[in-house]
């Protein structure tokens, strides 16, 4: 007796015959085999259709584009890359960056020992090692991504440096090596730690272990990475080729009177949307055990619809200031041509089935299809004669070789499904909306997707 469910030879022979009855798959076959199955589903129609164009646009665009390589710093670069906007037209300059290998050192730095805290702290708290919480923070201990409020931490803590003070490294922009020495090290230390706690250790004792693990830590960082310096000296030509020099200051007294005049970022909060109903709108929530520095502020989540976010960020660009998003960037992504577009991609047509949006936004939340991934900036929205947002412009990290010189469109229907987070001036936001940050936090579990970071 052929137990249920196996695909005997019969079923076989039945779904081989399925496929040839429509010599519409046949063709499909022909050419999916030959070529990439996605450049094969793109929409001619949709790229002739589709303008890089708006009716609002900031004031002033970043120079040069920027690339974050191999490495999953993205919600490095879309912040520093929106506030160094302001930076540039307060200092008469054409092109300028924010150096990312400087804030990527302090959060490995301040990360890892975020991580080692949380060892003992789940340890504290009874979670065994073989355990779905414990599991979840051995699985990666120091990821390269982030979240708005944790890029916050590391700017109110350690300020920011122009690039040319801290270039690239090697291993900035190609961490995987790196990352892998640290995640070993960690986890070996993690079983230090949690031996420690359950012999009783002090927490005097504690802390004095992980301060002598730390010391390793840094090591293996500031070799990998390269060490900042304690005090900077800033030297540049502005727009008129004027000579012009800023320092020694350390770095939190350069964003402090050179920066945060122009962009603070405690003016700005993060809204997001997720619509799962068990998550109902109008409410603050946090993840366990996210964050990056100790002593910092935490990982908050004020949930709204995304009609919100989307009027709130049009609104935003209206008034040149651009805008740091949250989305599943590669769904229905046309890299090329640099398009966002529900209709993008012809999946019907190639294999008699759509893909993604059968599933509503919060199904694809719940059954693993969506989350968000990559942090990029908004710089322009176009708005018709009814007011209706139609498309915004997207400033990348992936370098000018990707999408239009580096930007992305992305259409109104687009945002709806795959964005998930906004950072909005406060003045912008709407009273009743601010209030929601009073709330006591709910806290969701450690691998809630609202907990991913973008990369």
């Amino acid at each position: 007796m052929v137990a249920s469910g196996v695909l005997t030879q019969e079923i076989l022979d039945e779904l081989r015959a399925k496929f040839y009855e429509d010599k519409r798959n046949v063709l499909a076959q022909n050419v999916c085999t030959r070529a990439n199955p996605l450049d094969a589903c793109v929409s001619r129609k949709v790229l002739q259709e589709t303008q890089h164009v708006f009716t609002h646009k900031i004031v002033t665009e970043g120079k040069p584009i920027t690339n974050q390589k191999s490495s999953g710093r993205c919600w490095i670069f879309s912040t520093l890359n929106i506030i160094r906007c302001a930076f540039m037209k307060q200092y008469n300059l054409d092109e300028f960056e924010f150096s990312q290998a400087y804030l990527f050192f302090w959060d490995k730095v301040e990360r890892c020992n975020y991580f080692l805290h949380n060892i003992v702290k789940t340890a504290k708290r009874n979670e065994t090692v073989e355990g779905r919480l414990v599991s979840f923070l051995l699985h990666d201990p120091t990821c390269d991504g982030g979240q708005w409020d944790m890029f916050v931490n590391l700017v109110n803590r350690h300020g920011l440096i122009p690039k040319v003070c801290f270039p690239e490294s090697y291993n900035c922009e190609s961490s995987s090596r790196m990352n892998t020495i640290l995640k070993s090290k960690l986890r070996e230390y993690s079983k230090v730690l949690r031996g420690l706690v359950s012999r009783d250790a002090t927490d005097e004792e504690l802390e004095a272990q992980i301060l002598e693990q730390m010391v390793v830590i840094y090591r293996i960082i500031g070799i990998c990475l390269g060490i900042p310096s304690k005090t900077i000296t800033w030297e540049y030509y502005d727009k008129s080729k004027n000579y012009n020099c800023i320092g020694p200051v350390t770095p939190l007294e350069f964003y402090e009177k050179h920066v945060k005049p122009y962009y603070n970022v405690n003016d700005k909060v993060c809204l997001v949307t997720d619509p799962r109903p068990s998550n109902p709108y109008g409410k603050l929530y946090t993840i366990d055990c996210l964050g990056n520095v100790l002593g910092g502020r935490p990982t908050l989540y004020n949930n709204q619809p995304v009609e919100v976010l989307m009027k709130l960020c049009a609104e935003s660009i209206k008034q040149s200031e651009p805008v740091w998003f949250g989305c599943d960037v590669n769904k229905r992504l046309v890299a090329k041509q640099g398009i966002q577009d529900l209709k993008a991609y012809d999946f019907e047509l190639m294999f008699g089935t759509d893909i993604q949006v059968n599933l509503t936004k919060a199904d694809r939340l719940l059954y693993g299809d969506s989350m968000m991934v990559h942090a990029m900036a908004l710089t322009a929205v176009s708005i018709d004669n009814q007011g209706k947002i139609k498309q915004f412009r997207v400033e990348n990290s992936w370098g000018d070789d990707q999408g239009l010189k580096g930007y992305l469109l992305l259409t109104a229907d687009w945002f709806s499904e795959f964005v998930f987070e906004a950072v909005i001036d406060k003045k912008l936001v709407p009273a009743d909306i601010l209030d929601v940050f009073k709330q006591e936090p709910i806290t969701l579990p450690a691998w809630d997707p609202m907990g991913t970071l973008a990369l």
